[in-house]
């Protein structure tokens, strides 16, 4: 490759950052099929769904695995490779590495030892569902997969639930349904939410609706709670977010979270003096 970005050494390989197809292989940039034709080493979170990748572009390379399991000893071996000059493409199975994916590690070390990273940017599910959701709230907070346990989700969820932004969330087929409830019970109803699934591929919908009429519209059909999910929850009006809001998200982490935890939490995210915050808390839940 004879690219030159950031920093480095000049006998040093270069770390590229490689956006993939979110589920349409043509969805695909030329730069990025340059990068992988020219680099020595493609490192991919599934070497099965890399290699096709590169099958039906022509691209003789066998890929080696870097996934969630094995990148922090994997994050040595690259910085061995770009020591030894040898240049390295960082995949995922779908979209760009680092973003709700594996391969932040890895860039953190090469950047951390002076190596140039290079980003190559490409398909990508929130933007791309973003675009399609037709909400104008202009700007957005990217949250990635919610907590798998239900404890856990409920009380990030009354967290968000004073931010003024949309908020997009990535899901998995098995837990949507919950996912989805636990939305529609720590958001106001009437928030629209935005129900974009198999992005780029056949069976793709994007679907908007209330919030509280989502779970019903997830139920009515079995295969709308199939393949993978991008959610958007358009932002809260400014009644919703009236001075008094920290109260209403004191009183939703008290039901999930010891008092002293729910205050500390109500107070990070809304800013609100603690002296009153914890008076209201022990008016809620006494101890």
């Amino acid at each position: 490759m004879n690219e030159a970005h950031g920093g480095g050494r000049r006998e040093d390989g270069q770390l590229y950052v490689v956006a993939t197809p979110i589920g349409n292989l043509e969805d695909i940039t030329l730069r990025a099929l340059k990068v992988l034709a020219g680099v020595e080493i493609v490192a991919a979170e599934d070497t099965r769904n890399t290699a096709a990748l590169l099958a039906r572009h022509a691209i003789a390379k066998r890929p080696v695995a870097l996934h969630e399991h094995n990148e922090a000893r994997m994050a040595a071996q690259v910085l061995a490779w770009l020591r030894e000059g040898r240049s390295v493409a960082l995949v995922s199975d779908a979209g760009t590495p680092g973003m709700s994916d594996p391969g932040a590690l890895v860039v953190q070390k090469a950047m951390a030892a002076g190596m140039r990273v290079v980003p190559v940017p490409g398909a990508n599910a929130a933007v791309a569902a973003f675009s399609a959701s037709g909400l104008a709230d202009g700007r957005f907070v990217f949250y990635g997969f919610l907590p798998a346990r239900a404890t856990a989700r409920r009380a990030a969820i009354a967290g968000l639930a004073p931010l003024p932004y949309a908020l997009v969330f990535y899901e998995a087929p098995h837990r949507i349904l919950d996912c989805v409830g636990d939305l529609a019970a720590g958001l106001p109803g009437e928030r629209t939410i935005v129900i974009a699934r198999e992005l780029t591929k056949v069976f793709e919908t994007v679907a908007s609706m209330p919030l509280a009429q989502a779970s019903d519209w997830l139920r009515a059909d079995a295969n709308r709670q199939r393949g993978e999910f991008v959610l958007i929850v358009s932002g809260g009006g400014e009644a919703e977010n009236a001075p008094a809001e920290w109260e209403n998200l004191l009183r939703r982490l008290l039901e999930e979270l010891p008092l002293a935890q729910a205050v500390r939490l109500t107070c990070a995210v809304t800013g609100a003096r603690r002296k009153a915050v914890y008076e209201r808390a022990l008016e809620e839940k006494p101890e």
